[in-house]
């Protein structure tokens, strides 16, 4: 198993090269037991990619591009998912768990009632995108990604850990954020930093809060 560290938190995520393990081609991400396992999958563009009530467990899916995707109740478990973009992508009710995220351009995505862990987004697009209700149950990281107006709505982000991200204007609504580690990003203009109670930041860090909060509250600093 691949063992990644950042911070606090230790990610184990899918070692699909070890010895023994084959990975099977598949012309799809359908089946009809419900279970698609030991799997590879990509380089194909798709008008949509629509599923529901679906299990992938151990595999690779690279290089897809789907200008829309509906996923319902599918969950992933020792999954990477690299090189691939999801436009229009709505994902409702699942648990991923052992998942990497890489290289990934899911700008707008729309994540809701997720349950994470062992999640790695590294090096994603993901502006705009919506995070609704989505809970960390174990060790979670975007690292040197994207969330330009990003929006996180009653999500449990206890323990997660961003690292050279972007956050313009992302929003952090509310929700628990216990321990999240905010360390190693610019803090100057996200939006909801009275929400962000136990967060964890380095010392630089706190005149980023500063400026945030007096944008956020529209204060004006000046003897007029």
């Amino acid at each position: 198993m691949a063992i990644r560290t950042f911070g606090h938190t230790t990610i184990t995520l899918p070692e699909l090269d070890e010895a023994g393990l084959y990975l099977s081609n598949v012309d799809s991400l359908d089946s009809s037991r419900g279970t698609v396992q030991d799997f590879a999958y990509g380089d194909v563009d798709l008008r949509s990619l629509d599923l529901a009530e679906t299990q992938l467990v151990t595999g690779r899916i690279a290089g897809i591009r789907a200008k829309r995707a509906e996923l319902e109740q599918v969950n992933l478990h020792g999954v990477e998912i690299g090189d691939s973009e999801l436009g229009s992508a709505h994902w409702t009710g699942s648990k991923l768990t052992r998942v990497h995220f890489r290289d990934c351009k899911l700008m707008g995505i729309s994540l809701d009632g997720l349950v994470l862990d062992d999640v790695l987004f590294e090096g994603c697009k993901l502006d705009f995108a919506t995070f609704e209700k989505v809970r960390v149950t174990g060790p979670v990281a975007f690292i040197g990604c994207v969330l330009t107006e990003a929006t996180f709505t009653d999500c449990d982000l206890s323990d997660a850990v961003f690292t050279d991200c972007t956050l313009r204007l992302a929003e952090f609504g509310t929700g628990r954020y216990r321990n999240t580690d905010l360390r190693e990003n610019d803090l100057s203009a996200i939006r909801g930093v009275a929400n962000l109670a136990k967060v964890r930041i380095d010392p630089g860090q706190q005149s980023d809060l500063a400026e945030a909060l007096v944008h956020e509250l529209d204060i004006i600093i000046g003897d007029d």
